[in-house]
């Protein structure tokens, strides 16, 4: 049996508030480095509509396996973005990742 597409999501707060110009910045130069990713497929990111949670943001992307996941997490262009833009611009996050059945 094929492995099944794995969804990756994370939903996030930023250091600086919600709407801002400087938000924007962030998910535009985040969106530019991590679509491009090899692997990456389907990435999109979104603003929180919903009073259900108190998170601001997330961003969805998918992979074909469990292969091509861990390639992307072990990507130098993703681990340069963890440590130089995510860690320093997120003030809190939480991450899902899900396989249907």
């Amino acid at each position: 049996m094929a492995e099944l597409r794995i969804k990756h999501m994370v939903i996030f707060n930023l250091q600086v508030e919600a709407g801002s110009e400087q938000a924007e910045q962030f998910l535009q130069k985040s969106e530019a480095v991590l679509s491009v990713i090899p692997l990456v497929e389907n990435f999109a990111v979104f603003r929180q509509i919903s009073g259900k949670n108190d998170y601001d943001y997330g961003f969805s992307m998918e992979f074909v396996d469990q292969a091509a996941y861990t390639a992307y997490n072990e990507h130098p262009v993703h681990v340069d973005y963890v440590e130089h833009i995510w860690k320093k611009e997120v003030a809190r996050f939480l991450e899902i990742d899900f396989q249907a059945r």
